[in-house]
């Protein structure tokens, strides 16, 4: 071997199939499974709701985990400043943030969310600023 690469039969930038995957095509693989599971799905069921029931434990896993999945996102209420249109009050609501966090009201992870939409908030409030003062500064220089 000469450690070249064989010549490319496409040119760059096109395909055999220059359409692509028309929208909504699925693989030949997911329609045969989803067939399957469709006409076995209640037996599947079942056996593994049988299987949780005598003790398996990874079915009853199974089965819990689609009986009550984990929570992904929930509403969650914070007395945060009305008025969020300077740093002192996004800073302040970044301290109320914190409280609810460590008082149990909502988890570290709900916290870091808001913390950082607060810290957006911060950062266009900067971004203004700052075009504010290169504004006055070149208006000063005319």
């Amino acid at each position: 071997m000469t450690g070249k690469k064989p010549p490319n039969a496409w040119k760059p930038g096109t395909s055999g199939n220059p359409a692509g995957k028309p929208k909504g095509a699925r693989h030949r693989a997911t329609v045969m499974i989803e067939a399957l599971l469709e006409d076995g799905a209640e037996s599947i069921a079942k056996a593994v709701v049988e299987q949780a029931t005598a003790g398996d434990m990874a079915a009853a896993r199974l089965v819990l985990d689609r009986l009550c999945p984990a929570p992904k996102d929930r509403r969650i209420s914070l007395q945060l400043p009305a008025d969020l249109n300077s740093a002192a009050k996004v800073s302040e609501a970044g301290f109320a943030v914190l409280q609810a966090v460590a008082e149990g009201e909502i988890t570290p992870q709900e916290g870091a969310t808001v913390a950082g939409i607060l810290e957006g908030r911060r950062k266009a409030l900067e971004t203004q600023e700052l075009e504010a003062r290169v504004a006055a500064l070149e208006g000063a220089r005319k």
